[in-house]
Order: C-alpha cells, then sequence, then structure tokens
C-alpha cells in the first residue's frame, strides 16, 4: 500500500498556495495524495448565487487536483466563519478520513494566519491531536501571514520543490473564480518559495514548521 499524504484546508486554493509544491512531488514520488477541504468558499462572491460559485469552485478543484495529480479529495462543507460550531457536526466524518487514509504526514493550517477560518483549521486539527485521532507529524503552512515568528531549532521539514514549483503555479492559477486574491498572493508565494530555496540550497522550497499539541503559536 502506497505511502497516504493527507492535506486539510479551510478552502480549496490554500493547500496550493501553501504546499502545492510538496503534494505535487509526492504525488510524483507514487504516494497517495489526499485532500480534506472544508469549505466550499461559497460566500467568496456575495453577488452570485451559493450553488453557482460552489459549483465554479468545484470544477476549479477538480482541475487543480489533476494537475497536482492527487489520489482524492473531499469536501466537509463547512459554512464560512462557522468552522468551528459547524466541525461538531462533522467531526466523525474526519475522524472516519483520518483512520481510513492512515496518513504518514498531514499538511494544515498554521495559528498565526492572519485568516479566521484559517486559523479555526489549525485549531481543529490541534484539538484531534490531544486527543491522539492523528498520531502522525503535522506540519503548517501559512497563507496570509505577514511574518512568521520562528523559534530557534524549531522543527521544519524542508521539500525541495524546483521541479514541481511549475506546477503549483499552474494549478493555483486555475482558480480562476479567486482572480483577484490569487494575484495578490502569486506573488508572495514566488518570492517566498524562491528565498526558501536560496537559504536551503535548492532554486524553490517549501518550508514546513512542526505542529505540536503544546503549540501556542
Amino acid at each position: 500500500m502506497p505511502e497516504t499524504i493527507l492535506a486539510i484546508a479551510a478552502h480549496n486554493d490554500d493547500h496550493l498556495i501553501g504546499a502545492g509544491g510538496a503534494l505535487a512531488k509526492y504525488a510524483q514520488e507514487g504516494k497517495r495524495v489526499v485532500t480534506i477541504i472544508c469549505s466550499f468558499g461559497e460566500n467568496s462572491h456575495p453577488h452570485l448565487r451559493k450553488e453557482v460559485i460552489i459549483k465554479r469552485r468545484m470544477r476549479e478543484t477538480t482541475k487543480s487536483e489533476k494537475l497536482l495529480q492527487t489520489t482524492n479529495h473531499h469536501y466537509l462543507e463547512l459554512r464560512e466563519g462557522h468552522f468551528q460550531e459547524d466541525f461538531n457536526t462533522k467531526k466523525q466524518t474526519i475522524i472516519h478520513l483520518i483512520k481510513t487514509e492512515k496518513p504518514s504526514k498531514i499538511f494544515t493550517h498554521g495559528l498565526q494566519d492572519a485568516h479566521p477560518d484559517h486559523r479555526a483549521v489549525s485549531r481543529i486539527i490541534k484539538e484531534l491531536m490531544t486527543k491522539q485521532i492523528i498520531t502522525c507529524p503535522v506540519y503548517a503552512f501559512e497563507i496570509w501571514s505577514v511574518f512568521r515568528i520562528r523559534k530557534r531549532n524549531e522543527p521544519r521539514l524542508v521539500v525541495d520543490i524546483t521541479k514541481t514549483f511549475n506546477t503549483k503555479l499552474l494549478a493555483v492559477l486555475s482558480h480562476h473564480s479567486q482572480t483577484l486574491l490569487v494575484g495578490m498572493l502569486v506573488w508572495k508565494l514566488i518570492i517566498k518559495d524562491a528565498l526558501s530555496g536560496i537559504m536551503h540550497g535548492h532554486r524553490y522550497a517549501e518550508v514546513f514548521p512542526l505542529i505540536t499539541s503544546t503549540t501556542t503559536r
């Protein structure tokens, strides 16, 4: 049975921006890459009916996941702005997925992210870690943080994404409904991944701090 890598994201483009290069690399190595997407992002276009934007974003997810060559993706259907409240009704679903997939690594949001739904996902994952439902290593990616306070000797995972950086970029840009937000973030991710690469001897790299059940920031 191939090793399984699990990404848990608030919205359908978050894991692409934060960890798309690593996920594409793992998929190319023959690992199973599975994503859990907490929300459809139905409030991203208030001028459109929710069912319209949901269908559009689901199509974009299918396209981007195909680019990354992921194995499968699941939606939790949490309401934006109500993640913690809705999680109580969906807890058994995510527990079932985690126990079924048996991931060797999980990538998810960090607590320093400026977006409240992103932080809510991080708190949910930490709750599952504390209860030992999640026992594998969990690594954090950031989307909206302006800067991140790093602890000295903080455990972290560095992934060389030189060969998959273009795949990551194409997957992010395939979310046409998010053109404005993607446009704001794409230059940030290019610079961040390039700087991370320089710091670790690669052209492009993604760096993920290890999350522990006692992590507070």
